[in-house]
């Protein structure tokens, strides 16, 4: 084992790779209960007509599981330690946009992660996936992450109930007073506090204490018995392979739409978080990162077998500089984590005292940390901060990740060409242009 993951070269031990494993996965665990409470539409009341929930115990299995084959794979083919998860953004985006928002059944939108994820394969094995990734200009891909960090956090707002619908205004500060309220704005407070004091599970802690003053305050169900606790993994039958039964139904404009939404925020996301690991940890070599492919590739299969088995887009995470900062250095690490994601499938039954507004500071917070890439963009280049400043701020303004993304690489290419900035523009661009025109008249 040490021998296979090279323990002597990179300087590190048993013990160094375990601390760094269960670091990480302290640092990414509140996806266990956030993904499915994202997925199952928790703190919405009233469904439009004609939409569905999907089960809650089943994503969670998926969840776990996903999170643990594709750290697994990461850990043993790319032998690297970076963890794997369904992601935030692509999880909103999932639910809040495409299942609520255009009243997609939750079945093909399984069917568009999968479609997306088996187009990741063939463009990283072709090494297409390297082109497109560097066609989008850098300050485009920093604005679709801060984006979705404020989409995030205003999804996070509305189930607190600190914001709320208005028929004057949209929408209003909620009554902050109430209760459940309160709650969530403490789940806040205690996140902020220990991610200030730089506690990398903060988020995880965070919401582990707000469940516990919510059953103190009678306002979470507090468990009853050990089987309120522990219990055998939920069945993942109502999701397993309905991804593949709608396959049939992805071959729409709309759909079109959806999966390009899913390879392009997975692009930014993978890409980002494997060059922040990797210049951590100082994997990068002549700016390069050694077997690239092969993190790329496992980032890949992550999402296949995650759609397979019933969640979102599985992506690497950035919480694994966490464990890179507790000593991480080789695959070992990512195998530990995925222990413990294994491990989390007994604790399905804490999915009844994570409500929605314990989850909702979770949401609020990871927006903070998403829109921090907001300092990097050039704004005093005018033809550089319209695109950018339409993605960032229509993407929580029209609800939708894919309407945010769409407005700014429509705008892009007219600005450059109206500065006289031609050569910068890369071609794939110009397709990206035709393609997004095409989206807003087939949703108008």
């Amino acid at each position: 084992m040490k021998k296979f993951f090279q323990f002597e070269k990179n300087k590190t031990n048993y013990r160094q790779e375990f601390i760094a494993g269960l670091t990480t996965f302290l640092a990414m665990a509140y996806i266990l209960f956030v993904n499915p409470s994202t997925l199952a539409l928790d703190g919405i009341e009233q469904l439009p007509e004609g939409v569905d929930r999907i089960d809650k115990g089943a994503v969670f299995t998926a969840t776990a599981l996903s999170a643990a084959l594709g750290t697994l794979i990461m850990g043993v083919f790319a032998r690297y330690p970076i963890a794997l998860a369904p992601g935030m953004g692509l999880n909103a985006f999932f639910a809040y946009t495409v299942v609520l928002g255009f009243g997609i059944p939750w079945e093909t939108a399984l069917a568009g992660v999968l479609a997306s994820g088996l187009i990741f394969i063939v463009l990283t094995v072709t090494g297409l996936r390297q082109t497109i990734i560097n066609a989008i200009p850098p300050n485009l891909k920093l604005a679709v992450g801060a984006g979705i960090g404020l989409y995030i956090a205003f999804i996070g707002f509305q189930n607190a109930g600190i914001v709320e619908n208005s028929d004057a205004t949209l929408v209003q500060l909620g009554n902050i007073l109430e209760p459940t309220t309160l709650l969530a704005v403490f789940g806040i407070f205690i996140s902020v506090i220990f991610l200030a004091l730089g506690y990398h599970g903060g988020i995880f802690y965070g919401m582990i204490l707000t469940s516990i003053v919510g059953m103190i305050t009678g306002l979470i169900a507090a468990p009853t018995s050990m089987g309120d606790v522990v219990s055998a993994a939920p069945s993942m039958a109502p999701t397993f392979g309905e991804a593949f039964t709608h396959l049939d139904d992805i071959f729409t404009m709309q759909m079109l739409g959806v999966i390009l939404t899913f390879l392009f925020v997975d692009f930014f996301d993978t890409a980002g978080t494997l060059v922040a690991v990797a210049s951590q940890a100082g994997f990068m070599k002549d700016n390069k990162l050694p077997r690239a492919g092969r993190a790329l590739f496992s980032d890949s299969a992550a999402t296949v077998a995650g759609a397979v088995m019933g969640t979102s887009t599985t992506t690497s995470y950035i919480e694994s500089t966490a464990g890179v900062g507790a000593g991480g250095r080789t695959g070992f690490t990512s195998v530990v984590t995925a222990l413990f994601f294994l491990l989390a499938l007994f604790f399905s039954p804490l999915l009844g005292i994570i409500t929605a507004e314990v989850t909702a500071p979770a949401l609020i917070i990871v927006g903070v940390l998403m829109a921090s890439s907001l300092r990097a963009i050039e704004w005093d280049q005018f033809e550089i901060a319209v695109p950018s400043f339409l993605v960032i701020t229509a993407m929580p303004l029209t609800y939708s990740i894919a309407t945010g993304i769409a407005m700014g690489f429509i705008f892009y290419p007219i600005t450059m060409l109206l500065k006289g900035r031609v050569k910068e523009i890369h071609p794939i661009m110009y397709g990206l242009f035709v393609i997004f025109i095409l989206y807003f008249i087939f949703l108008a």
